[in-house]
């Protein structure tokens, strides 16, 4: 029975999987870019290493995690599963990330998405350097000014990047948002922009940084996102279903 429980859940996912993909593709055509500068991350937060394993045989390279003991565990059932250790997955960190837990991070993840506070920086180019690992870094930016979300505004990020590109353990590789919750997307548009235009400016100040992620897009508006410039779109219960926090 359990073989075919998960035979039925991982072709669910292929299909689901397959959509977005279709909607990356017309999102793309439609403002002239190639598919392949998006990136689709698997927001697997919540959900058990198998569905991993499920999203991985299926093409998803790239996982998103909330919680710095989720990429742990899952870090170590991946070094220890066979299918996996040529081209191994990997974990982004895009949750709120606390300053006593960045010291299990390094070699476990290959961007970091929500880097709020210049202090959250110096101490994640502390941990890292101790272990002699470079940092890519995301900045989240509150474009929106919203009170129940962390991040910079627009208007002080020119003076925080100049703080942060004096470490020498971080690669500042973009911005970040977590744009408003919506039914209608194209109410997110001018928020999306937003990002992309304070990217831009970024980019003419300090050329020698490597800007050029744009992190933002979920499950109900990463279609406008890439319209908008996105070059990582975060797709969670589209692919893996509604999640479960009663056990978190």
């Amino acid at each position: 029975m359990e073989f075919t429980f998960r035979s039925e859940r991982e072709e669910v996912m292929k299909k689901e999987i397959e959509i977005v993909r279709e909607n990356i593709r017309h999102a793309c055509s439609r403002v002239n870019r190639s598919e392949k500068e998006v990136l689709l991350l698997g927001v697997s937060k919540t959900k058990p290493y198998s569905a991993i394993q499920e999203a991985y045989s299926l093409g998803i390279q790239d996982f998103g995690e909330n919680k710095v003991q989720e990429i742990r565990d899952k870090y170590e059932l991946m070094q220890e599963d066979c299918l996996m250790k040529d081209c191994p997955p990997h974990f982004h960190m895009i949750g709120t990330l606390q300053k006593n837990k960045v010291k299990y991070l390094p070699g476990k993840v290959v961007l970091l998405h929500s880097v709020d506070s210049v202090s959250l920086a110096e101490v994640i180019d502390k941990e890292f350097a101790k272990k002699d690992f470079i940092a890519r870094i995301l900045i989240e930016v509150n474009v929106a000014k919203e009170d129940s979300k962390s991040g910079f505004y627009i208007e002080e990020l020119e003076e925080k990047v100049a703080e942060m590109a004096k470490l020498s353990h971080i690669e500042i590789r973009g911005l970040m948002t977590v744009a408003p919750f919506t039914e209608h997307p194209e109410e997110n548009r001018p928020v999306f922009r937003a990002l992309r235009e304070s990217l831009f400016s970024l980019q003419k100040k300090f050329p020698s940084l490597p800007l050029a992620e744009l992190s933002m897009g979920m499950s109900g508006d990463y279609e406008v996102a890439i319209e908008e410039g996105a070059t990582i779109i975060r797709v969670g219960s589209f692919i893996f279903g509604e999640r479960n926090y009663q056990k978190l």
